[in-house]
């Protein structure tokens, strides 16, 4: 499946939660902040990090993976990623 969203900790911050992306399932976690996709935040203090950027992206057929999924280890995807490079 491709075009995947996901909430997980920050890797600066590990007790914030923000939006990472990958378009492709073999590819690793980003967040969001880093991506082309990225739509400015929105300005509300104490607001979640990527949740203009997820509400774009949803609209546009992206999907929400679970964090539990999205931390699960997937072989497959090594494979895939190997395969691609």
């Amino acid at each position: 499946m491709d075009r995947q969203m996901c909430w997980l900790l920050d890797s600066q911050n590990r007790q914030i939660i923000v939006l990472h992306l990958r378009e492709h399932a073999y590819q690793p976690w980003k967040p969001y902040n880093t991506s082309k996709y990225s739509v400015p935040d929105y300005r509300i203090p104490g607001g979640s990090k990527g949740w203009a950027t997820y509400q774009h992206l949803r609209k546009a057929g992206w999907n929400l993976i679970p964090t539990a999924q999205a931390n699960s280890y997937a072989p497959s995807a090594e494979i895939m990623a190997k395969r691609a490079a």
